[in-house]
């Protein structure tokens, strides 16, 4: 017993593990998430609807979109974006991993006459080369993935723009990094009936790693038949730092806000929404 609780408790190598599939793809998570993204009490999943109106706004007037804009939405779940572009006669792509949030989006659509295309795929293998006006990644998926995929997805990113386009994501901010101490909590079904509907005990692992300003969510489930864990990473920025990422891989970026709602940027933000445009 002492050594599986010394086992759970350890720090692990920065982005030693990555179970984002496992999460999104299991079959009662998978509609665990979507639960909680359609849910307009909570913001685990989806900000709420009133500020999804007020940013969905504030994006198509500010990149002046209309029915000849193409909008590729990265991590899209259940279209809670994608459909409100789509209603205003915006061509509107939505790729997202998770099937469960993608057969959703899609009978969303289709009862209600809008055309999007819609794609189960993970984003990191798009391909689709000088087609987009807009990029759009938001709730800070991009800082739920590691250097390496960051990367990556930067490169997918440049490829797949028109030569005006734009990329608009949000990441979390050091402030947020600031309010997210090392800690672990235990208990007997910990977070209800998330992770299963029967019996299991919790373990939630906060760790910081500080030079890379990087925290990790680490949740253990026991289960009478089995054992999980589950690894959540989440890098914080600063604008300079940001900056810098997107400079390394040809993007420049040309403006940042407190969210994809465009307010002002302070530094008490906990999340940097950017925009950025490939390096002429």
């Amino acid at each position: 017993m002492f050594k599986q609780l010394a086992k759970i408790n350890q720090k692990p190598a920065l982005y030693q593990f990555y179970t984002a599939p496992d999460m999104w793809n299991d079959p009662y998570i998978s509609r665990q998430m979507l639960a909680f993204h359609l849910s307009d009490t909570t913001e685990l999943a989806s900000r709420n609807i009133r500020f999804i109106e007020r940013s969905v706004d504030w994006i198509c007037n500010y990149f002046q979109l209309d029915s000849n804009s193409r909008l590729v939405d990265f991590g899209c779940g259940p279209g809670l974006y994608t459909s409100r572009f789509a209603r205003r006669g915006i061509q509107v792509t939505g790729v997202d991993f998770s099937e469960n949030s993608i057969s959703y989006a899609t009978e969303q659509a289709l009862e209600a006459g809008l055309n999007i295309d819609y794609r189960q795929q993970d984003y990191l293998e798009f391909k689709e080369p000088s087609s987009f006006d807009l990029i759009t990644m938001i709730y800070c998926d991009y800082s739920a993935l590691s250097s390496e995929q960051r990367a990556s997805l930067l490169g997918i990113f440049s490829e797949s723009l028109k030569d005006e386009g734009a990329i608009l994501l949000d990441v979390y901010s050091l402030a947020q990094y600031a309010k997210m101490p090392e800690a672990t909590e235990f208990g007997f079904r910990q977070m209800g009936d998330f992770w299963s509907d029967g019996d299991y005990y919790g373990f939630l692992n906060t760790f910081n790693y500080e030079g890379e300003k990087v925290v990790l969510n680490q949740h253990t489930i026991i289960e009478p038949q089995r054992t999980r864990t589950i690894y959540n990473w989440l890098k914080c920025y600063s604008f300079e730092t940001l900056r810098k990422e997107f400079a390394e891989h040809g993007l420049q970026i040309e403006s940042h806000f407190a969210n994809v709602a465009g307010d002002p940027y302070a530094e008490e933000a906990t999340e940097i929404a950017v925009i950025a445009r490939k390096v002429r």
